[in-house]
This record gives structure tokens, C-alpha cells and sequence, in this order.
């Protein structure tokens, strides 16, 4: 079975700075980590492979320093990494970013199944996922919380829905969005990070090697168009009601509310 999970590294940190002249993230310099769905996404490849034996290949789109989180993931147990990297797609949006990730997908060709975080810390959208799946015209799953059983030709799964779960059939290959509470991803040990980092190779793949044109990728390709950021302002602090029963509460709030709109 051959598996792909698409990664991203996204900041590890709330005071995220914008490019006024771009509206997009500022990265370098930036803490980073995996994305948590992300990462659990990797853990559950590596399930799969535990137990029935897979090839698990990490693939990111990002700046060079992005290396890093396929090598965490290869530290955890992938088998190979793919970065794809160019000026091309700076600044992409989701369609964009879809479009490219579906491209390296091609390029590296047989595989069973593809995994992707259900959504990104950074941008909340949990649309690369659905995207890639449309552009490679699979069946898709998303929320997937629990994989029931799986092989070479159908897997049934369990997705998560706000009051419960429904139990899914699905043939393969297919792309499946996964969330961050469906397990709890592993540490790598200190033997296999020394291994990743010095014998372990990462392809970089531009947007040539994944036959696009430029001008369907980056800013140029994207849809998507930010008119604004900013940042909103900062809510004055909650006031507790104090009382010695819920009536005087009550009547305590009331007073409150009274005197604040009287003034």
C-alpha cells in the first residue's frame, strides 16, 4: 500500500505579522511546527503501516526552511519527503495550493491513499483537502476520526459529526481529511532523528518537475483576493456578579445593566 500525506508547516505563534503589500503570512524568522491535524494525519499513515505494511511519503509546499517538518515526519517513521518549492507559489491560496500539492500527487503516481489535516492552525479553511481531492477526481472523506478497517481496495471509516460519528465505506484510492483527535502522534527517537538529518535526503520539486505553469500557481493563480487585514480590538475584561443567593445575583445584573445604560 502506498500512502501520501500532505503536510504543512505553519507558525508556532499567536503574534503573526502580515505582509501589507501581499495581505499574506509573514513566515520567515517565525517559530514553526507541523499542523496538528497534520501530524496526526502522519501518525495515522503510520498505523496502517505498522500493521499491514505501507509506504508512507511525506509532501509540503513552502520556502526551504518547510525541510524541517518533513524531516520530523520521516523522524516519526515516512519513508520519503518531497518539497515542493519555488517562487511560483508564494502566496497562494487554497486553490492554488491544491493545484500544486495535486501536481507533486501525480508526479509521484500509485499511490492507494491520501491523507491531509483536516484543517490548518493558520488559516482555518479545511478546503486543501476537499481541493486536491476534486482535482484528482477521487472519492473524499473528511473529519475522519477512527479507521475501522482498510486494504488494497476499500476502507470504512468513522467520521466525526457535532453529536456523534456515521460509519462510511469508501473504495480506493481515495483522499481522506483527518482530525487531530483520532490519535495521538508518536515522539521519533534520538537514533531515528541522527538517521533522518544525516543520511536522509529530501526531493525539491519546482513547478516544472510538476508540469503547472507559473501562472496558475502563487498570487497569480489564485482566486482568492484579500482587500484587508487587521487586528481586532482587544474586548474589555468580563466583570463578575457577586451575590449571596441566584436572586441577588440576578438583581445585582440587573442593577448592572440598568446603571450602564442610564449613564
Amino acid at each position: 500500500m502506498k500512502i501520501i500525506v500532505c503536510i504543512k508547516q505553519v507558525p508556532d505563534t499567536n503574534e503573526v505579522k502580515i505582509d501589507p503589500k501581499t495581505n499574506t503570512l509573514i513566515r520567515e524568522g517565525v517559530p514553526s511546527i507541523i499542523n496538528p491535524d497534520d501530524k496526526a494525519a502522519i501518525e495515522e499513515a503510520l498505523k496502517i503501516k505498522d500493521k499491514q505494511g505501507a509506504e508512507v511519503t511525506v509532501l509540503t509546499m513552502g520556502p526551504p526552511q518547510a525541510e524541517y517538518a518533513l524531516r520530523e515526519g520521516l523522524a516519526m517513521g515516512a519513508d520519503k519527503g518531497i518539497l515542493l518549492s519555488s517562487r511560483s507559489f508564494a502566496g497562494s491560496d487554497t486553490w492554488a495550493t491544491s493545484l500544486a500539492l495535486s501536481g507533486g500527487i501525480k508526479k509521484i503516481g500509485n499511490y492507494d491513499l491520501i491523507f491531509c489535516g483536516r484543517q490548518a492552525i493558520d488559516g482555518d479553511t479545511a478546503q486543501v483537502g476537499p481541493e486536491i481531492a476534486e482535482h484528482l477526481d477521487l472519492p473524499q472523506i473528511t473529519y475522519v476520526s477512527k479507521i475501522r478497517s482498510i486494504n488494497k481496495e476499500k476502507a470504512v471509516v468513522e467520521r466525526a459529526l457535532e453529536d456523534g460519528y456515521e460509519v462510511i465505506e469508501v473504495t480506493l484510492p481515495a483522499v481522506f481529511t483527518i482530525i487531530k483527535e483520532s490519535n495521538n502522534p508518536r515522539y521519533p527517537n534520538i537514533g531515528r532523528i541522527i538517521d533522518v538529518f544525516d543520511n536522509m535526503s529530501i526531493d525539491v520539486w519546482d513547478e516544472i518537475m510538476i508540469k503547472l505553469e507559473s501562472e496558475k500557481l502563487g498570487l497569480k493563480g489564485s482566486p482568492t483576493q484579500v482587500l484587508r487585514t487587521f487586528t481586532p480590538p482587544i474586548k474589555a475584561p468580563g466583570k463578575m456578579i457577586e451575590g449571596n443567593t441566584d436572586k441577588e445575583k440576578v438583581l445585582n445584573l440587573l442593577n448592572n445593566l440598568y446603571n450602564n445604560i442610564v449613564k
